[in-house]
């Protein structure tokens, strides 16, 4: 085997290796499964990153005919893709309130998709099953404009929610070691993100076409299990909030026929009857690190309603 069969082997090992362990992860963190991050993530593996590199790799081995493979490739590269995006689209609004923001990043990859899949498609299956130097030269212009595409669309989506973290580790009133060690472990998974779809730009200009089809699934895996990654340190910072945030007690929220000085600890809650460690925590969706996918709205509700407290509490008159 020449090195280069053997580098395509290894890159399409680590992206098959990568998406099937992170479906099993998907599956053992998550007890109900509904929601727009969890079927992006999954699909994104399962019809995304796999079909995409066993189509190429069926490919380039010649082990199957060119239809079937380049149909499987295709499929992936219509979930791998575009679905990366909606991973990132459906956990920006952990850190942005703005509908505005929201609704038009929403219509930036429903467009671009829309845009890009189609003439990509159409002109993959004609350089296989055609000579039209046309069609060729039409595929190599389309692939690099959907290449670059997808990745300022990734750049934007990421690039938002930097800024969104940036601006929260400002405003952060407590500043506690562990947040902010969240915080910057956030940042800096969206900067590796970046940099990955910045390499991947580089090799196709290159023209280094074989090296980026491989690459490129063995990439979209690394992003995606980067992703899962993010939600574990959402997870862990919404966690801090509810361990941190002020019980009624504190508030002073009470009828006057009560005495808070006699109140101790959060009223609106029930104490939970399962001991952790020495003491005894408020229970959330978020406490364990099994979650229900719906609990994932809810705890878009509380991340919500954390960032609500450090923007009044930080608001500059």
């Amino acid at each position: 085997m020449g090195p280069e069969k053997l580098a395509v082997t290894v890159l399409f090992a680590i992206a098959l290796y990568n998406s099937i362990e992170l479906v099993i992860l998907v599956f053992v963190t998550f007890t109900r499964y509904t929601g727009l991050y969890f079927w992006s993530l999954l699909l994104s593996a399962v019809l995304g990153v796999i079909p995409h590199a066993l189509g190429y790799m069926l490919n380039f081995f010649r082990l199957a005919p060119d239809g079937l493979a380049i149909t499987m490739s295709t499929i992936g590269y219509w979930f791998m893709v575009p679905g990366q995006s909606v991973v990132l689209y459906s956990r920006l609004h952990l850190v942005v309130q703005d509908p505005q923001v929201l609704r038009r990043m929403r219509l930036l990859i429903i467009v671009g998709s829309i845009v890009f899949i189609i003439p990509t498609t159409v002109t993959t299956y004609g350089t296989v099953f055609t000579d039209n130097e046309d069609i060729i030269r039409a595929y190599n212009v389309i692939e690099r404009m959907q290449l670059t595409w997808f990745c300022i669309q990734e750049f934007i989506l990421a690039g938002i929610y930097i800024y969104q973290t940036v601006r929260l580790l400002r405003l952060n009133p407590d500043k506690t070691a562990r947040r902010r060690k969240i915080m910057y472990e956030l940042l800096a998974i969206n900067v590796v993100i970046i940099l990955m779809d910045i390499s991947l730009l580089v090799i196709e200009y290159l023209g280094l076409y074989v090296i980026q089809v491989t690459l490129k699934s063995a990439v979209y895996s690394i992003k995606l299990k980067l992703e899962f990654a993010v939600l574990g340190k959402l997870v862990s910072l919404v966690n801090l909030h509810a361990a941190s945030a002020p019980t009624s007690a504190e508030t002073g929220d009470f009828p006057t026929f009560v005495d808070p000085s006699q109140i101790h600890g959060d009223i609106t809650h029930a104490t939970a009857t399962t001991p952790t460690g020495r003491g005894r925590s408020p229970r959330s969706p978020w406490h364990t690190r099994t979650i229900s996918l719906e609990s994932l709205p809810a705890s878009v509700t509380r991340a919500r309603s954390a960032l609500s407290d450090l923007r009044t509490r930080n608001a500059v008159p």
